[in-house]
């Protein structure tokens, strides 16, 4: 069985020949500091694991109504770039903090309630490069899946937000000014929705993904997750339905108390699985089963590696052992893919190679 005939049945919630294994995307410090170089295709092979390569490449439309005038400034810790936004009703401003390792908000661009009608009216939505896709998807072959998300900050209407106006002013308004809040995720949503039809018609991928930490349960409570991220998040998912894709609901954080409101979400499969160890509340055996028992029934499952405390520090012996234990929790049953939770930047590649080593051992 190839690793995409074997990827494919456990997203569509059956049973492969062995445990699928993976991580949740390389990054370019980890393939230039830790693989000598290599592209993220030629690191799955290296190390023995099933493929699960990251596509958007994207263009946003020239607009004179929607200006972009970047600056950058190299400060001591990391390179800092402020973006003024000329619309013909006024500007918008934001910035973005960057190191080798990753790219982060350092300003919001919604700073007035007024700013979103801005942001509605002017803000041009991206078109994906489809030949790239299509490029990338033949490259893969049979060596795994190809993944995408969908345009903004973040895949989910309410992760979206939070990076444009900040979790704790989103969070607060829930409260202060509802009324805003939705107005506010109606209209990402409907900007997601047209890049949905606009650019994933036709395009030649295997799974989207959707969702983000900031809903997750270590952040806001169940009943914010019920009101501000469910509603959205079910058209989001049956919009890519429509098109025939099956979507991922990323949750890096805690899920244990929202996995009723996941599979009602419409998504096909629910990530990340995370232990305490890397900001997740999935912190036993006990709660790893419920979670199973809650999900597993609606949804297939991904993740549940921890890639700080094992995959980066662990021994062999000790990988082997974690490998073992997720695959009785929530894989032996099938419809499961094991994967590091999320993104990694130190873990050295010996035990990427043990960790897919001892994956294959677990056979159905």
């Amino acid at each position: 069985m190839t690793s995409k005939e074997r990827m494919l049945l456990a997203i569509n919630k059956q049973t492969p020949d062995r445990l699928p294994v993976t991580i949740h995307q390389w990054q370019d410090y980890h393939l230039n500091s830790f693989m000598g170089g290599m592209t993220a295709l030629e690191a799955f092979t290296a190390c023995g694991l099933d493929a699960a390569l990251n596509y958007y490449e994207a263009d946003t439309p020239e607009s004179s109504q929607w200006r972009v005038e970047a600056k950058t400034t190299k400060l001591p810790d990391y390179i800092r770039t402020d973006y003024t936004i000329h619309t013909p009703e006024g500007d918008l401003t934001t910035a973005e903090g960057s190191n080798p390792m990753t790219t982060w908000v350092v300003e919001h661009l919604i700073k007035e309630k007024e700013d979103i009608y801005l942001y509605q009216k002017y803000a041009p939505v991206p078109v994906l490069r489809k030949d790239g896709a299509k490029a990338m998807y033949d490259q893969l072959g049979d060596k795994g899946i190809l993944r995408t998300f969908l345009c903004g900050k973040q895949g989910g209407c309410w992760q979206d937000a939070c990076e444009l106006y900040g979790a704790e002013n989103l969070i607060l308004e829930t409260y202060d000014d509802p009324d805003w809040v939705h107005e506010f995720l109606s209209i990402l949503l409907e900007k997601k929705l047209q890049y949905i039809e606009q650019s994933l018609t036709g395009a030649p991928f295997d799974l989207i993904e959707t969702g983000g930490g900031a809903a997750s349960n270590t952040l806001i409570s169940p009943a914010i997750h019920e009101e501000f991220c469910l509603p959205y998040d079910i058209k989001t998912h049956d919009a890519i339905h429509s098109l025939g894709f099956p979507a991922v609901y990323h949750t890096c954080g805690g899920m244990s108390k929202i996995t009723h409101l996941i599979s009602q979400n419409h998504c096909d499969v629910s990530e990340t699985l995370s232990p305490t160890g890397v900001g997740g509340d999935i912190a036993n055996d006990d709660i790893a089963r419920q979670v199973f028992s809650d999900l597993r029934p609606h949804v297939a499952l991904i993740g549940g590696m921890d890639q700080f405390n094992v995959l980066q520090s662990g021994t062999k012996e000790e990988i082997r052992r974690e490998v073992e234990r997720l695959f009785r929790i929530f894989g032996s049953q099938g419809g499961y893919i094991l994967s590091a939770c999320d993104h990694f930047f130190t873990v050295p590649k010996e035990n990427l190679v043990y960790f897919a080593e001892a994956a294959k051992t677990c056979r159905y």
